[in-house]
């Protein structure tokens, strides 16, 4: 069957696809539907996902389920079937995306496959957006030990890393650099999955509690010697190695950046802090002097997330680059600037180029709570 939801008409507006992201879909498209509320020029708005969404689809004049395969789903935890004959998920994407006259795809978590077709979707007239301009730009960002180097390169203050394949590294690492606070975390992965801190008698004088790890998770501490055992003994890890990284534990003050960005420049950049439960907005120049060069040096292209972390000296170093909007760009526009309709407003062709300077005077500082929302999901019948 054609899998086309609301698939009522065809329209030779222009249009702009969100393909299916990690987590910040449906903000997007609803910032999107004020963005097109507020606009002299009409377009449309598609979004895409494999699974059944009717909490992101609302907010999309025209929905498509994409192509995928039958595996077991990490996010979700149980086993899809194909909906539809299995095909390229770029190509499905390319294919409606020219029958709908879309003038802009942000990718979301997918980029890499649509990444290599870049030259296609250019040729048909498609502002293609994933995160950066080049398959070895985003599967450098992706893997934290290359990006690390990479940034070394640049001379881009960024967080030590050591990597380690076994059990054997790992103790030689720790004999190394175990006089300081360290952590650990895979080479890749998202929402903090795998990280770690560890205690080392040689750095503090605190011993983390061997239970308090299994009853405070949120906390992310373990001790050192039941880390080392868990990985040694995991039958995870010797059935699927895990690269992962040994890393020096900063101490300051973490940042998240949402950037709006055009082939390693910056547009449009809000800065925020976690204290808490509370998200603290605004522009923090010490940190997008650290961000700037980076987009440079990366290539980036889009709208990508960016973290941070300060050491003792106050120095903000970098954690890595998100090749995707984040989870909290919503946050944005409690401060007066919303990153999604500014990118958009542009790469659509209703507003000229933005500009940094400018955008950083619109930026109001504000403290933002997240909330939690329930939303009904209704019966809907998808051969």
């Amino acid at each position: 069957m054609d899998n086309l939801a609301n698939d009522s008409h065809h329209t030779t507006s222009t249009a702009a696809w969100l393909a299916e992201g990690q987590s910040s879909q449906r903000d997007m498209l609803a910032s999107l539907q004020a963005l097109k509320v507020q606009s002299d020029t009409p377009f449309n708005i598609i979004a895409s996902h494999r699974h059944d969404r009717p909490e992101v689809f609302e907010f999309a004049d025209r929905i498509y389920y994409e192509p995928y395969a039958n595996v077991v789903d990490s996010d979700e935890q149980v086993i899809f079937e194909p909906v539809i004959p299995l095909m390229p998920r770029w190509q499905f994407v390319l294919e409606h995306a020219q029958q709908n006259n879309v003038n802009v795809l942000l990718t979301g978590r997918n980029g890499v496959d649509y990444e290599a077709h870049r030259e296609i979707f250019a040729a048909a007239g498609i502002r293609l957006l994933t995160g950066a301009t080049s398959v070895t730009a985003l599967e450098t960002i992706d893997d934290k030990f290359a990006f690390m180097q990479q940034c070394h390169q640049h001379n881009i203050p960024v967080a030590d890393a050591w990597r380690f394949d076994n059990i054997a590294e790992l103790e030689a690492l720790l004999t190394e650099h175990g006089h300081q606070p360290l952590c650990v975390k895979p080479v890749t992965g998202i929402f903090a999955q795998g990280f770690w801190r560890l205690d080392s008698e040689r750095a503090t004088d605190e011993q983390y509690d061997s239970f308090e790890h299994l009853y405070f998770t949120e906390e992310k501490k373990i001790n050192t010697a039941q880390f080392i055992s868990a990985y040694a003994n995991s039958l995870m890890v010797r059935e699927s190695p895990i690269p992962m990284l040994l890393m020096p534990y900063l101490s300051g003050q973490e940042y998240s950046i949402d950037v709006v960005c055009e082939y390693g420049e910056v547009l449009a950049a809000v800065t925020r802090y976690k204290t808490g439960k509370i998200q603290h907005i605004g522009y923090e120049q010490a940190v997008m002097d650290v961000v700037i060069p980076l987009i440079k040096a990366f290539g980036c292209d889009g709208i990508v997330s960016v973290q941070t972390k300060a050491d003792d000296n106050e120095q903000h170093r970098v954690l890595e680059i998100n090749s995707r909007p984040s989870g909290g760009i919503a946050y944005t526009t409690h401060s007066g600037v919303d990153l999604t309709q500014i990118g958009f407003a542009y790469w659509l062709g209703l507003t000229d180029k933005p500009k940094l300077a400018d955008i950083t005077q619109q930026i109001t500082p504000c403290q933002v709570r997240s909330i939690m929302v329930g939303v009904k999901i209704e019966e809907n019948d998808v051969e």
